[in-house]
């Protein structure tokens, strides 16, 4: 009986502490459970950013993630969306998902003007690391509000010119629009390389029009004017210029686009170089945000403010010469039904090593 009530007075303990401690848990979970299901922007990227410090980045992936698709135009603002976009990106780098991170880098860099300088140099530093392990097809389809898929699955649009990162291998490209017939183009993407391809989709022919009835030599001679709408098919020499300078003038402008953004290229490695020169190793990044900058960040500015103008005008002149190389493929295959016996073609060839024309006929 000594020592009865000791033994009993620690069973009463601990059960107490069992029967605490079993409710206790439940609710911690259950409060887990309903702050992911109802959480907030702001609370997915505080549990991204907690993870992130630590190292988890699967962790840090998948609450980057949830913010990324929690975050609209409604509840968040055009940097938040940036640079949410940036940090998955990031996080897909460390996890070697390149498509994943050179597609997400590459959605908050087109808004880096709402991006600080500090955060557009650690995204563009990450979208290099992610460039060689990708390929890059930039695409062009007319009209332009078909639908595009790639290997089955569909694109985000519609856009005049698509930019799209995918694993290197084969792959097709198919574009569909109701009234017309479907276009599809195979290629082989390599990684590190981008691949430019434009594409027609050719109107659907109705289902009486490839019909025609037998002509006797009677009906022939009673409608002599077949004859001459035959031989309207055949394109006069004006057009034939015209398609000419088409062709040249979409080879030379898209060539011109392509030096441009070389150009911004190698701009933007020297603005990297002279901004990680100038915060230095160990310094705060924010160090041109200061009152007091130091007149290398007014230079630092002015090579950023190049580097973009390039890189638009790159664009502008890429897309203008695909327009016009479109327009002239257009031209070409629907003055080209019926071909003559004699004459010489002339067709635009682009691909992502090089832009010219390709001639062929009889002269």
């Amino acid at each position: 009986m000594r020592f009865g009530a000791p033994a009993l007075l620690f069973c009463v303990m601990l059960g107490a502490a069992a029967a605490y401690t079993r409710p206790a848990c439940a609710e911690d979970i259950y409060s887990t459970l309903e702050r992911s299901d109802g959480s907030t922007v702001k609370d997915h990227v505080r549990r991204a950013q907690k993870a992130r410090d630590a190292g988890r980045w699967t962790e840090a992936h998948a609450a980057y993630r949830a913010a990324f698709d929690a975050a609209d135009p409604a509840s968040s603002t055009e940097r938040e969306r940036a640079e949410i976009a940036g940090e998955l990106g990031l996080c897909e780098l460390a996890l070697r998902r390149y498509r994943d991170a050179a597609e997400h880098l590459a959605w908050s860099l087109e808004q880096r003007d709402a991006l600080p300088l500090a955060l557009q140099l650690r995204f563009e530093a990450g979208q290099r690391k992610a460039a060689p392990y990708v390929a890059t097809l930039y695409l062009s389809v007319d009209p332009p509000d078909a639908e595009v898929l790639i290997d089955g699955k569909p694109v985000s649009g519609p856009a005049r010119v698509y930019r799209l990162f995918l694993e290197p291998g084969q792959h097709m490209v198919r574009a569909r629009l109701a009234g017309h017939e479907d276009a599809f183009q195979s290629f082989e993407a390599q990684a590190g390389k981008a691949t430019s391809i434009s594409m027609q989709v050719p109107r659907a022919v109705a289902p009486g029009a490839a019909a025609t009835e037998p002509v006797t030599g009677h009906r022939e001679a009673k409608n002599p004017a077949r004859g001459a709408q035959a031989s309207s098919d055949v394109p006069s020499p004006a057009a034939s210029k015209l398609r000419i300078a088409g062709a040249v003038v979409a080879g030379v402008t898209m060539a011109t686009g392509g030096g441009l953004l070389i150009w911004s290229a190698y701009t933007e490695d020297e603005l990297h170089d002279q901004a990680t020169a100038l915060r230095g190793a160990d310094q705060d990044a924010s160090r041109c945000a200061r009152p007091n900058a130091p007149r290398a960040c007014s230079e630092l500015r002015d090579l950023q403010e190049k580097r973009d103008f390039l890189r638009s005008a790159g664009w502008v002149t890429l897309v203008s010469g695909g327009a016009v190389g479109v327009l002239t493929l257009a031209s070409l295959l629907v003055g080209g039904s019926s071909t003559p016996s004699d004459g010489v073609r002339v067709v635009p060839t682009v691909n992502g090593q090089q832009v010219g024309l390709m001639m062929n006929g009889a002269w």
